[in-house]
């Protein structure tokens, strides 16, 4: 049964981060506050915890979409080629924010992603999400999560999603309401960017 964990944004408190960071290091999988969905994620080293996100999404590991949520622009350039003047304009534009970038992956991505081209790469404008990457010291792992019911795509309310998980992951972070509305993915792999998915991030940046 997964622990319940309070965490206020404004003010998170160390203690608090620290036990988040326990859990992924030991390979456990945590929901946490995002400045969209709230997010399951895991340790991006931990092959055990990526092999348990991608079974509880129901799909084979190297085939996952899955984002890396980064705590800043130098925390992503450790996983993707160098990027040319205009990306890298965009990313400082819009990053922390409510979007998700594609960007090409390079040769140091953990082994399980090495076949993939491209990586999906976020950093949240949420305190809470940003202090467990920093502490951690990489990125995690990261999937949205999604209720089957369809008026209510997203879960919300953090005692609900504790209530539906409790059994699945190892611990729930409750950070607050969290929105509705998904990350704007836009795909900067490319010539051209290209937006995949229009969500809460706005397309000015562009």
């Amino acid at each position: 049964m997964a622990e319940f964990i309070r965490i206020y944004e404004d003010k998170p408190s160390e203690t608090a981060i620290k036990k988040v960071v326990d859990v992924l290091r030991n390979g456990g999988l945590v929901i946490y506050p995002t400045d969209t969905v709230y997010g399951l994620g895991c340790d991006i080293t931990n092959s055990r915890a990526l092999e348990r996100i991608a079974k509880i999404k129901g799909i084979k590991l190297e085939k996952a979409n899955f984002s890396f949520v980064c705590s800043d622009l130098s925390n992503i350039s450790d996983y993707i080629k160098q990027i040319d003047t205009a990306t890298f304009k965009i990313l400082k534009r819009a990053l922390p924010g409510p979007y998700t970038f594609i960007l090409p992956g390079n040769n140091d991505l953990p082994k399980e992603f090495r076949k993939k081209k491209t990586v999906g790469i976020r950093v949240p404008n949420n305190n809470i999400a940003i202090q467990i990457v920093t502490m951690l010291g990489n990125p995690i792992v990261s999937t949205s999560i999604r209720d089957e019911d369809e008026v209510l795509e997203y879960s919300t309310d953090p005692e609900l999603i504790f209530e539906k998980w409790q059994n699945k992951v190892d611990m729930v972070i409750d950070g607050g309401y969290g929105d509705n509305i998904a990350s704007t993915i836009i795909d900067l792999s490319g010539y051209e960017p290209e937006v995949i998915r229009e969500g809460k991030g706005s397309l000015d940046i562009l």
